[in-house]
């Protein structure tokens, strides 16, 4: 873990706990060592940090390269495990960033629908994270951020749900194909919605929320 990350992290961890009342799940599916996908779905800016406080392995994130012209805030985010991606010029040489970080044992953050949702609701995944995966042959985690009224705001409860491992056997990639990718992607994304389903359920269920 790299020491500004490491010390971001100790001081977030009780700002957060006093300015969100989050609840973990599925801790026990996040693997100790060894390189992997974080999949997760995107809402607001407190996505990263949800996933870095809930789990103790450092994640390494891909980010536009404007955010990196401001050289104090370039600095900043480097030190946070952020790299650079152009996706006008060099996307290729992000990929290769990526997939060298997850060769070397560490941890990829990628959020699939690749922005933002505005309304809580899923948008589109993006194939990224199966090609990547097939690329390096590592599983995919899908983690589900789930408000209690579907956008991310201080002092609400927020559950940040961690799912089991996906293989790439298991999302069917190794031939390269779009149409894989395809599969692949949306089993992703279904098992995200599923933890997301399944959250609400407890929630409704749950005499505090009644």
């Amino acid at each position: 873990m790299m020491p500004l990350y490491a010390i971001g992290r100790a001081l977030l961890i009780p700002l957060m706990k006093l300015f969100f009342f989050y609840e973990v799940k599925g801790k026990n599916n996040i693997p100790k060592e060894g390189g992997y996908i974080v999949c997760s779905n995107h809402l607001s800016n407190f996505d990263p940090v949800f996933l870095g406080i809930t789990q103790r392995r450092q994640i390494f994130y891909m980010a536009k390269i404007e955010l990196f012209k401001n050289k104090f805030f370039g600095w900043l985010i480097r030190g946070l495990g952020a790299f650079p991606v152009d996706r006008g010029k060099d996307g290729g040489k992000a990929i290769n960033n990526a997939e060298k970080l997850i060769e070397d044992g560490n941890v990829l953050g990628i959020f699939i629908e690749g922005t933002r949702s505005k309304t809580g609701e899923f948008l589109r995944p993006k194939a990224g994270a199966a090609m990547i995966a097939e690329k390096v042959n590592v599983p995919v985690i899908p983690v589900c951020i789930t408000p209690k009224n579907k956008k991310v705001k201080l002092f609400q409860k927020v559950t940040i749900s961690w799912g089991e491992p996906i293989s790439c056997e298991r999302l069917g990639l190794g031939n390269g194909t779009g149409e894989g990718y395809r599969k692949a992607t949306k089993m992703i994304m279904g098992e995200i919605a599923a933890l997301r389903e399944r959250d609400l359920k407890a929630r409704l269920n749950a005499p505090e929320d009644k």
